[in-house]
Order: structure tokens, then sequence, then C-alpha cells
């Protein structure tokens, strides 16, 4: 596993007991030493390199596989899925094509994939800087409300919806009145991220001005065995409105009808193909116009899904996700069949603004279970991306109206104080 630090290292650690597979990390030395106990306990061995330095890496963790008789090549982090595509490759394993993985890391390449492939899809346009942004999103005509994202990164991370008329491109304003830029403020936020954290490795800032696609939201992986597309439920997700549409919740199944959730599936599927998933998992996210039923693809990652998605699709379906995943990296057919038609939802506990922890409360339903990931005393980054999340609950029952209400329930009872 390149870097299972993330969200995906726990479900995949219990994939692996499971299969009665063992688990060996590469990764940084001073990122192990933070790694929890309980990942670091179920590690076999662990390949200390520099992931930032691709040759380096390579050579580091060829040497490995071969020692350690690796029979497959899975990345849990998301920006280094081309390199375990270009490892699998050289020690001839089951893996991703290399010639396409970076599609799979870079938003731009990803978008000229999808145009490739004749994938529905947001139009977009590219800027280097606040006054390119405005030029091009005029250019090609991408309106208002408009997404600005950074080109890569994740967990929301920079991205911001711009709505409005702003300075440049509103009316005239009164003589001596400040005219707020709210793009250029936009591409600012987007532009921060220079390094990933925590490896240090460079970014591409290069801007992404994606055209607004209104309706609801839903995502939907698949795993891939020797080219092979094994499509999994379809989820519904939710989001605050505004500036900064974070994520507040998953439900599993998704309510839409099934002919639609076929659709998703099979757009889905083709996205992870597009940027050259072939051993492997990939999540796609979409958005639904309203009165259509056509699945824009908004973005695929070659990776497990973060948020606990495991865990909400294994709850309702019986799916392992991870188990899947690993299943198609060793080149073997995956376990994709569900196993019961229950239904599964988790809610995020997110603070009304940032500052320092004072204590959280969650109550215990029926039918649910929570999770508090930070003590009291930290320090909470304000509402603008996943960062900002105290904790979880998560819920199941019959229906997904029922887990849905169920979570949303503990949610609205929980209490969040920040100092």
């Amino acid at each position: 596993m390149i870097e299972p630090m993330g969200n995906a290292g726990r479900f995949l650690v219990e994939a692996a007991d499971r299969l009665g597979v063992r688990l060996y990390a590469a990764t940084h030395k001073d990122v192990h030493e933070g790694y929890p106990d309980r990942l670091r306990v179920a590690l076999a061995g662990v390949c200390v390199t520099d992931l930032t330095d691709v040759p380096r890496a390579s050579e580091d963790m060829a040497a490995f596989c071969r020692q350690h008789s690796i029979a497959g090549v899975a990345a849990c982090f998301e920006l280094f899925t081309p390199l375990a595509a270009l490892l699998a490759d050289r020690m001839g394993l089951p893996g991703n094509d290399p010639g396409l993985a970076w599609a799979a890391r870079n938003k731009i390449e990803m978008g000229e994939a999808f145009a490739a492939a004749g994938i529905p899809a947001p139009r977009w346009a590219v800027a280097h800087d606040a006054a390119e942004a405005h030029r091009v999103a005029r250019e090609h005509g991408l309106g208002r409300p408009l997404v600005v994202k950074p080109a890569e990164q994740g967990g929301s991370w920079g991205v911001s919806v711009v709505d409005g008329p702003d300075g440049m491109d509103g009316p005239e304003r009164p003589e001596g009145a400040e005219a707020p830029d709210r793009l250029a403020d936009a591409v600012r936020a987007a532009q921060r991220f220079t390094h990933a954290h925590p490896h240090g490795l460079e970014l591409d800032t290069r801007v992404l001005l994606q055209e607004y696609i209104p309706g609801g939201e839903y995502s939907c992986d698949t795993v891939v065995s020797g080219g092979v597309a094994y499509p999994l439920p379809v989820v519904a997700k939710d989001t605050t409105e505004g500036r900064y549409r974070i994520e507040t919740g998953h439900t599993c199944p998704s309510g839409l009808p099934a002919p639609l959730v076929r659709k998703v599936q099979q757009i889905a599927a083709r996205a992870a193909l597009a940027v050259g998933v072939r051993n492997g998992i990939a999540h796609t996210e979409v958005k639904i116009p309203p009165g259509t039923q056509t699945p824009y693809v908004i973005e695929t990652g070659a990776r497990l899904p973060g948020d606990n998605l495991c865990e909400v699709v294994e709850a309702a379906t019986g799916v392992s996700e991870a188990v899947a995943h690993l299943q198609a990296v060793l080149g073997l057919v995956p376990d994709t069949v569900p196993s019961r038609t229950d239904a599964a939802s988790i809610r995020f506990l997110l603070p009304e603004h940032g500052g320092e922890l004072r204590r959280v409360f969650v109550p215990d339903l029926p039918g649910t279970h929570s999770e508090v990931h930070l003590r009291p005393g930290a320090v909470v980054p304000e509402p603008a991306d996943s960062s900002c999340r105290i904790g979880h609950v998560v819920a199941r029952a019959e229906t997904a109206d029922q887990a849905r209400g169920l979570a949303e329930r503990v949610a609205a009872r929980s209490r969040v104080e920040m100092g």
C-alpha cells in the first residue's frame, strides 16, 4: 500500500485480515511515526522512502517488492496513484494504465480524458491567475455560479463556488466604493496549496474553473479487474450551501429510480476506465440536473472513497469495497454481489465556526453509533472543507429515509461547543 495513512487504511487492514493477506506500506519515516497503533501493528513491513522523488521511490519500492514477494500494489493516497501504476507496471503486477494514471490525480488532465471518452461533464477552463480566470470564464461562457478548484487536491480543500457579479464582472459602482472580486478571492484560495501535507509533494498550482451543474449530488464506486468494471451502489450526498460546499453526509441506497441508478453506474464505470483504472477501484462523483436523466461526472479518483463510505456501503449491502479493491489489485475477480438490502447513512458533526474545541456530546440512539475525531483543546479550522469535522454518526435501518432520518436526529441533538 502506497501511503495507507488516510481514511481507507483502516478498511484495508480489516479487508486484508479477512482475505488472509499480508499488508506492507511505503511511506516516509516521519509519516510512519505518526501512524495510529492499530495500523502500525497490522503491517508486515514498511518501505521507508521519499514518495515525492519518483525515481528514488520507484527503485526503493521495486527492491522491496522483490525482497518480500509483493503480489499487488494499491495507492491509498490519491496523489500517489500515478506512482502506484508505474510500480505495478514495472513489477509486472496487476495495476492501472500508467499512461493514463495522471488523469486520476490532476483534474485538468481528467477533464481532457473525459472529453476524449465522450463522458458527460461540466464545461471547464484553466487559469494561472485571477486576471486569466476572468478572461477565460467569459470566453468559455461558464457563467455564474462558477466552481473554482485546485488542479490537484482532495477533501474539498481549496474548492469554492463563486456566485453573483463581482468587481470586474458586475455593474458600475459608486466612485470610491470597494468592489469585491469574488473570483480573484476564490483563485487565491485554490492556489494556496502548493505542496500536499504531510509528504511535501509539489502540486500543480493551476486553477480549474468548472461550470456549475445544479441538482442532486451522488457518488458511485467502481471496482475494475482485468479491465472489466464491476459497479457498486449509488450513494446520495448532502452538502452545505454557499461559498463552501462541505459534505454533511451520505446515504446508501441513493433513492434514485432503478433505471437512473444503472445510468449512474454506467457513467461511473466509463469515467474510471477513461482515467486508466484497470485493476483497482475508482470513486466517482456525479450531479443530475433537475428534470433530466443525465448524470454529469464532476470528478473521479482511483482510490477507495473517504468519508467512511466503505462502512456505509457495507452496512447497507454487505459488500466490502476494501475487500473488492484488494481482490482487484491481486488480479482476482472482486466480490461485489450484495448480501443484504438494508440502508445506512452517515452525518458529520461540523462546528458553526473555527476555534478551540471545548466539548462534544453525541446522544446514543438505537441503530446508531458515533465516533469523535478530536479531543477537547484541539484547534478546529473555519468550516471551509472536510478538515473542520469534529466527528460523525452512522445509522442503519430498513430504508434509506429511515436511516437518513435517524442519523439526522442524532446529529441535530449533538452539541459541539467551541471557544
